[in-house]
């Protein structure tokens, strides 16, 4: 969670020798309790690890800040057990479109159906946070024995040695300060991060001079194409208008030069700008207001020893891609689902370096993708770029999708074999409906499971190992699945129909009959390039 005040905290390096450190309050102590830190709460309780929140706020922050998420998180609510109950207070987003203010349509981003195991194939989903976040909190209240949230505590001083964490903190109320010893500890305090601040961890990067308003308003009648999310492109004032759910519209607007947040400080001052819009009194009523600055910034690393920046704490970014939140509990997941496997030993400490190895790559990706559509509404683009950018296909093109729908894809990290265009691995296997030999309709991931997983295209994947690469999959906890056509039969328990071929299709467009998935639906390897297990990442010295 984002903080404004930045408390005198410490990260220090202990000389405690190792044998002395025996006792552990909780595995993972995680610094803010957000979106991202309640994400890598529930994560990694899910996989029977504990943690220790500290959250300086009591409430949860009333603004609404984020506005979408996409099938990526979705799917990562569905593993969670959380994806039931936050579809009921989000919207299928309809489509996105820049317009100028003469009604020009410069460019509309449409939706193909997702290919994740969303409702309806949706692909982003307009959220209220004010709305989304207690569910989310509500995931952590699951598990009282393996989750300590305490709100109203700042952490002042973190010490680490080779073997754990030592975090203290003060609590605001009486300012009495307790200390908790864990494994690692997770940085997920928000842009000011004191936590970064004080591993000596710089914030590479710009922010934006410009100050935004944003006006969050209650609907109080329907009027024309509402629920398209529209940037309104002009040098001058180019506006964001989103439609949210629950009855919520927002506006974000850059303030001109000259103007400044003391001309804006009632609702009576904030209303000419919407009206200067068309909106009116009858249409809305304004619920609250704020100001901020856009960033594009990243941390020059993500770790340090035994602790891990997460979300803001490791980057910010312009909000036009719609990702910034997002990125961060995708982050949550990551971290957390890997230190629930080197905590449950079957993974090495290592592996945990593949975490920025990962990420980072798809940060600075929609980072980057965020920069070129901000150019687009700032109308920042010449006459050629935009006829470039906004250009149809040539007549009987495959279109790929667009770079802000398509299926997420690792480029680095812990996978075997090339990354590509042409290869399978490092991509997320498709979610299609499926049946189970027993003649259950079900979401392919509740088949796969949470562990490591090898399907074998009409095959059974384990008697397609050497004795070698069985070993090292049966180390991991791996299990095998057997993918059939429709117009086959099952002979096990360890197999499943691909009722519509998502599956099958997928793997056949690659040229793979086998793949190994991990734990996020990410393709490890595939027998395409090899089936041994990935190389685990060399230790650094320094750890």
């Amino acid at each position: 969670m984002t903080n404004s005040a930045e408390p005198a905290s410490t990260v220090q390096t202990s000389t405690v020798p190792a044998s002395a450190e025996q006792h552990y309050d909780a595995d993972v102590a995680i610094i803010g309790y957000g979106p991202s830190g309640v994400t890598a709460a529930n994560t990694l309780a899910s996989r029977g690890i504990s943690s220790i929140a500290f959250e300086r706020d009591i409430e949860i922050y009333p603004r609404a800040r984020a506005v979408t998420v996409n099938d990526w998180t979705m799917r990562i609510f569905q593993d969670l057990g959380l994806d039931e109950n936050i579809l009921k207070v989000v919207d299928p987003q309809r489509a996105l479109r820049w317009v100028t203010y003469d009604g020009r349509e410069l460019m509309r981003v449409s939706f193909t159906p997702s290919t994740l195991g969303t409702v309806e194939g949706v692909r982003f989903y307009n959220v209220y946070q004010p709305a989304l976040e207690p569910l989310l909190r509500e995931g952590g209240e699951r598990y009282p024995e393996r989750i300590d949230v305490r709100y109203g505590w700042e952490v002042v001083k973190t010490e680490q040695d080779s073997n754990g964490v030592t975090v203290t903190a003060r609590e605001l109320g009486t300012g009495e300060e307790r200390s908790i010893r864990a494994r690692y500890a997770l940085a997920c305090d928000g842009g000011s991060s004191p936590t970064r601040r004080d591993l000596g961890i710089e914030l590479l990067g710009d922010t934006l001079k410009v100050n935004w308003i944003i006006i969050d308003c209650r609907v109080k009648r329907w009027w024309a194409d509402r629920d398209f999310l529209t940037f309104w492109s002009d040098k001058r004032r180019p506006v964001v208008d989103i439609p949210l759910p629950l009855g919520n519209h927002r506006w974000e607007i850059p303030l001109r030069e000259g103007e400044s947040q003391d001309d804006f400080t009632t609702e009576e001052q904030v209303w000419p700008l919407l009206e200067d819009l068309g909106v009116t009194r009858d249409d809305v009523e304004i619920h609250q207001h704020a100001f901020y600055h856009h960033h594009e910034r990243m941390a020059e690393r993500w770790r340090e020893g035994r602790v891990f920046l997460v979300g803001d704490a490791g980057h910010l970014m312009p909000p036009w891609a719609g990702a910034g939140m997002q990125s961060g509990m995708r982050d949550a997941y990551d971290i957390s689902w890997k230190i629930a496997r080197v905590l449950g030993g079957t993974a090495p400490e290592s592996i945990l370096d593949t975490y920025e190895a990962e990420r980072r790559p798809n940060v600075e990706f929609y980072t980057n993708l965020a920069i070129g559509l901000g150019k687009v509404i700032k109308q920042e683009l010449s006459d050629e770029e935009l006829a470039q950018v906004t250009a149809p296909p040539p007549p009987g093109a495959e279109v790929p999708d667009a770079p802000l729908i398509a299926p997420p894809v690792l480029v680095a990290g812990w996978l075997r074999g090339p990354i590509g265009d042409d290869s399978i691995v490092g991509r997320m296997i498709p979610q299609p409906k499926v049946e189970t030999p027993d003649g259950y309709m079900v979401r392919l991931d509740d088949v796969l499971g949470r562990d490591y997983v090898l399907i074998g295209d009409g095959v059974d994947p384990a008697a397609s190992l050497t004795p070698e690469e069985k070993a090292g999959w049966d180390a991991l906890g791996a299990h095998y699945l057997t993918v059939r056509q429709r117009d086959q039969g099952t002979e096990t328990a360890d197999e499943f129909v691909d009722l519509y071929g998502a599956v099958l299709g997928w793997m056949r467009e690659y040229g793979a009959r086998i793949v190994a998935l991990r734990p996020d639906r990410f393709v490890a390897a595939a027998d395409t390039s090899g089936l041994a297990t990935p190389e685990w990442p060399a230790a650094a010295a320094s750890r």
